[in-house]
């Protein structure tokens, strides 16, 4: 089914979350002990992001150095077909522009093909940890439209090339990221909003925001999308505050504001477990709020808030 039929096929606001792949040898346990703690909530799906590989730069002395290339999170194909054979539950696997060739994606497609998998999340990502600004991969991919046309051509049955695929298996469908303080790179939200209506007249079957604290910014985002023509599900992208450092870290990260009354909050609290409490009481809230307007569905992001994240889930679904 597609995330928007499974969304569709609940009778209360649709719980879903994100989990990223274990770093390098690490091993998958503790990606399944975070599907553990919350698969009590009927996840609809489960995405699993997608990373590029980096440059890394080792010391051979004599004031020489040697480059390689270490992709630290690698497996996001078998991390997805381990946790559909494991529980049972659609997965989502991230599919970007950055760091990949457009002849790696083509593999990527087939390899997921073939393990049944059919829902993606389409994303520009993230530019080289080395990079001012961001650069295509050279054989890749600029902007996610040209992503989506990629896959658009192998769901019509054919190879990026043009050659025909002589078995063409089950059509892909997919969503798209957007931005309710605007992407970080755009100068305006009006130039945030055409971008996000090209990726929907493309062919993509949803949104989903990047991570927000405020509601207000939500439902005037999600009303200029609707002013624009923009008729898609879009789904709020939640993460609750556990940590002080936060307070810094997430504007600088994920380019969003952190409503004052949080902020104030937060900053009178002593340890780390504290700030996570008030995270819990916001977000449940805030959560609260947005199921009361009906929103389509709740996704959660899971990097250092697991245990927050089944406490919100309990107490709101």
């Amino acid at each position: 089914m597609k995330i928007t039929e499974l969304i569709a096929a609940n009778d209360r606001t649709a719980f879903s979350f994100e989990v990223l792949p274990p770093l390098k040898g690490t091993g998958i346990g503790t990606l399944t002990r975070t599907i553990d703690k919350l698969r009590e909530f009927a996840p609809s799906y489960i995405n699993i992001t997608t990373h590029r590989s980096e440059y890394v730069y080792k010391d051979l002395g004599d004031g020489l150095m040697q480059r390689s290339r270490l992709r630290r999170r690698p497996g996001t194909v078998a991390v997805a077909a381990a946790i559909q054979q494991k529980y049972g539950i659609p997965v989502v696997p991230h599919i970007l522009c950055s760091g990949f060739t457009r002849e790696e994606t083509e593999y990527v497609l087939l390899d997921l093909q073939f393990l049944g998998i059919s829902n993606l999340l389409l994303l520009r990502g993230d530019k080289a940890r080395d990079d001012a600004s961001f650069k295509p991969t050279p054989g890749g991919y600029a902007h996610t439209t040209e992503l989506q046309a990629q896959i658009n051509r192998f769901n019509a049955g054919f190879f990026d090339d043009g050659t025909p695929i002589k078995v063409p298996g089950e059509p892909f469908s997919y969503g798209v990221a957007c931005y309710p303080e605007k992407h970080e790179e755009a100068p305006n939200m009006g130039t945030d909003l055409h971008w996000f209506k090209q990726k929907v007249d493309a062919g993509a079957e949803y949104g989903v925001t990047q991570l927000f604290y405020d509601n207000t910014k939500y439902f005037a985002f999600v009303a200029a999308a609707r002013q624009a023509g923009i008729t898609v599900p879009i789904i709020p992208g939640i993460k609750p505050l556990t940590k002080r450092s936060q307070l810094t870290v997430v504007p600088k990260v994920f380019h969003c504001d952190l409503p004052e009354p949080l902020v104030n909050e937060a900053l009178k609290c002593k340890t780390d477990e504290e700030v996570a409490q008030v995270g819990r009481e916001w977000t449940i809230a805030q959560c609260r709020e947005l199921m009361k307007a009906g929103v389509p569905s709740l996704h959660f992001y899971t990097v250092s808030a697991v245990d927050s994240i089944a406490e919100i889930a309990r107490a709101i679904y």
